[in-house]
């Protein structure tokens, strides 16, 4: 293949249960013959580098593994199984995936027809065909990304979820890709504030359809169904840390507000965490460090403010077309009436 239309990057992390059906559904694609793969493992230990080989030799088109040597999390993981890509667009695709036949075909078409930049699927669960996202319509007063309560209309959205996000790849390295310092959580967020500062179009196409799982390492319990709310203090560290550092560096004036609505929020979960876990560990370890850490990166911030100011076309009261009232959180609480009150593991890291 010379010239392949989509570069599908899918990271992988001791994704051995996931990666047969994720790839499997891609051989099956209405446009395998130009689709180029890249499974890009980050020092998996469970073998599933060498499966992803295996599976990719059966595939039928262009495919390749690339070891990172070490877990460098999603950000980087992923900016590095971008690098040797050669496709007009880029698909991130988590393991825990699986997709329809024409899922691909669709979002392509749909983007070259109204000439956008970014796409995001209509993203199901795993097992069934319960909505769970199709992109974020914008972001809400505390800075989080918030959306209708179910499929958001076909046309312009603020943000793809980054399990199933298509960006052009030109366009994806000119703003920078995603920001290594993030590791993991609130990276497409990030991402879509350079998109949309930048003057790029993020789309939703809801005719074309993926299925996720979510959450497979934090809260594994169920299989391929979610039958918990159970999370780690290593993901609401990254979660809390990182949620601010969108803020604090796409922000031009106005917008910053939000890092205080964020405050208040933030303390609120604290104290509800508390409440739950009855650990003060879990709070030091988690969002006290997020705060510190965010002390630690004030030089990247101002580095990034810079970058992202030479990349503007927008500003923030332009940016104010995205908010929206609905507060992006909710989608907990929806959760904790469904499933019960989280359980927060502590974790090391």
């Amino acid at each position: 293949m010379t010239s392949p239309l989509v570069s599908v990057i899918s990271l992988n992390f001791n994704g051995g249960t996931w990666l047969p059906r994720c790839l499997e559904s891609l051989s099956q694609q209405t446009v395998l013959d130009r689709i180029q793969i890249i499974v890009a493992d980050n020092a998996s230990t469970d073998g599933s580098d060498q499966l992803a080989r295996d599976l990719l030799a059966r595939v039928g088109t262009e495919g390749k593994v690339l070891q990172n040597g070490a877990n460098l999390g999603y950000c980087e993981g992923n900016n590095r199984g971008a690098a040797p890509a050669t496709g007009k667009y880029l698909l991130f695709l988590n393991t825990d995936t699986w997709l329809e036949k024409d899922c691909i075909e669709r979002l392509v078409t749909a983007v070259e027809a109204t000439k956008a930049d970014a796409a995001s699927p209509l993203v199901l669960d795993y097992d069934n065909d319960n909505f769970q996202t199709n992109g974020a319509a914008g972001f809400d007063l505390f800075g989080y990304l918030t959306g209708p309560k179910g499929p958001s209309p076909k046309g312009t959205i603020f943000a793809a979820p980054g399990c199933a996000l298509l960006v052009k790849n030109d366009v994806f390295q000119r703003v920078g890709g995603f920001d290594p310092e993030f590791f993991m959580y609130a990276d497409e967020t990030d991402l879509a504030w350079r998109l949309t500062l930048c003057g790029a179009v993020t789309i939703t196409v809801p005719e074309a359809r993926v299925h996720h799982r979510g959450a497979v390492t934090a809260n594994p319990k169920g299989g391929e169904k979610v039958v918990e709310f159970r999370t780690n203090e290593m993901v609401r560290f990254f979660a809390t840390r990182n949620s601010f550092l969108v803020i604090l560096k796409n922000a031009q004036h106005l917008l910053l507000l939000s890092c205080f609505s964020q405050g208040l929020w933030v303390c609120l979960e604290m104290f509800a965490v508390l409440a739950i876990t009855r650990r003060w560990s879990t709070i030091r370890h988690t969002y006290l460090r997020a705060f510190a850490d965010l002390w630690r990166l004030r030089h990247h911030i101002l580095r990034e403010r810079v970058r992202v100011h030479k990349l503007r076309k927008h500003n923030d009261f332009w940016m104010l077309s995205f908010l929206r009232l609905r507060p992006g959180r909710w989608q907990d609480v929806e959760k904790i009436l469904r499933l019960g009150a989280p359980t927060v593991n502590p974790s090391k890291f």
